[in-house]
């Protein structure tokens, strides 16, 4: 039963309305896209698929039985040479036959039993992708969200200030106490928030909807997601620790090398079918004729052979076919190798690009918050200097957005170390 089910709620949002609402901490949403998103299920199917696969070719060593029955109605009596014939009357045949082989000695199944072992690991390391993808995906997806609503709640602060001293400067121009032209700055900038603010909006709809399609949760369904990007300043504090550039458990890396090790065994496959093959066979059969000649109690004159035997197959020339299939795989052997090799250099630029990324993102992230502490106290200063009468609206609204910056940025920056540590885990291969 899906866990939508464990954490579903209904809320009323109107009289006559009620909209299915749904409440997600991170672990929660990593857990529900691990067990219903389609992608993670069709590698899963395929692991079972390939279970499959193997039991097939386990049963090629398995005795293979058939029985086949037959009748036979002459309406017309052959005749032979000499005027010699079979009866001149219509007869019956009954026939029935019991068909039994086995193989003994079968060189190419055992391989091919082997390379189905090698195949089920690519699968399974397939689905292991697939997961640390997701996983990785549903972070940021998640991450997103968080920054649009932390970065709307700062502009959402920004214009309830900036509406306070467009008040502010309005009573004091009625009163004469300042100019049209600060009154007319002072409303330009609360207008220049609202398109920030509406974009903000519209980004946390789409980064919602992606995080639905992630988890597979029904787009009527709403969504929110719990915690601050702000409050999560400790686990970039520590988030550094035991960090390495080691790449072994890198997925990509591991698929190249079952890749290869799986045509390394199709190659021994192909080359085990030049080897003879050797089988044991029986057969038994029960033939009875109703011919008017026989003087059988029941009239017809039953014949049952059995017989039984050994077979070798050795196979001699088949046209260059499985010498060309031979060099046809070592020849993509080779290129895998190369592959593996460019893959593994790949890999180790990109888990050193994203470290730099983590080490970048937490040093902006002190940075900023100095910044922050500095822009809050300059705007205290200048609205104390402005509402006295020693500042201007300028120097006003010049700290007012620096703050508002500074704060996105310090956002900005947790945003940039927690989503360059997801991409880390994923290159190295860190399972959630």
């Amino acid at each position: 039963m899906k866990k939508l089910i464990l954490t579903l709620c209904l809320a009323a949002t109107g009289t006559f309305a009620a909209v299915a609402q749904m409440r997600l901490t991170l672990d929660q949403a990593l857990d529900l896209a691990l067990s219903e998103n389609p992608t993670v299920k069709v590698a899963e199917m395929e692991v079972q698929r390939y279970d499959y696969v193997k039991r097939q070719t386990w049963g090629g060593l398995l005795p293979q039985v058939s029985v086949t029955g037959q009748v036979n109605h002459s309406f017309i009596v052959q005749q032979m040479s000499k005027g010699f014939s079979l009866g001149n009357d219509p007869y019956t045949t009954l026939s029935g036959a019991v068909d039994a082989s086995v193989p003994l000695f079968a060189p190419q199944v055992y391989r091919m039993m082997k390379m189905n072992d090698k195949q089920m690991a690519t699968a399974v390391e397939a689905a292991r992708s697939s997961r640390i993808t997701l996983t990785a995906e549903v972070k940021k997806a998640f991450y997103n969200i968080l920054l649009a609503e932390q970065s709307l709640d700062v502009l959402r602060e920004s214009e309830a200030t900036v509406q306070r001293t467009v008040d502010d400067t309005q009573v004091q121009y009625q009163n004469g106490l300042t100019s049209e032209y600060d009154l007319l700055t002072a409303q330009v900038q609360l207008s220049n928030l609202k398109p920030s603010i509406l974009q903000t909006e519209n980004s946390i709809r789409i980064a919602k909807l992606m995080l639905k399609m992630y988890l597979s949760i029904p787009e009527q369904v709403e969504i929110e997601v719990e915690g601050e990007l702000d409050a999560m300043r400790d686990k970039v504090l520590a988030g550094t620790e035991g960090l390495t550039t080691d790449t072994s458990d890198n997925s990509d890396l591991r698929t190249l090398e079952l890749q290869e090790d799986l045509l390394r065994l199709q190659l021994k496959a192909e080359n085990a079918s030049r080897l003879p093959t050797i089988g044991a066979f029986g057969n038994f059969t029960l033939t009875g004729n109703k011919m008017t000649m026989t003087s059988v109690k029941d009239g017809y004159f039953w014949q049952n052979p059995l017989s039984a035997g050994i077979r070798v197959s050795v196979p001699l020339f088949s046209g260059l076919t499985k010498m060309n299939r031979s060099r046809e795989i070592k020849n993509q052997i080779s290129q895998i190798g190369l592959q593996r090799t460019y893959a593994r250099q790949q890999v180790d630029v990109q888990v050193r690009s994203a470290l730099n990324d983590l080490l970048t993102a937490r040093e902006t992230m002190y940075a900023q918050e100095l910044t922050v502490e500095q822009a809050r106290k300059a705007y205290s200063i200048s609205d104390t200097r402005y509402r006295a009468g020693a500042g201007t609206i300028l120097e006003l609204n010049s700290a007012q957005l620096a703050q508002t910056q500074a704060q996105l940025n310090y956002s900005q920056a947790i945003f940039d170390y927690l989503t360059a540590k997801a991409e880390y885990d994923r290159i190295v291969g860190k399972e959630k």
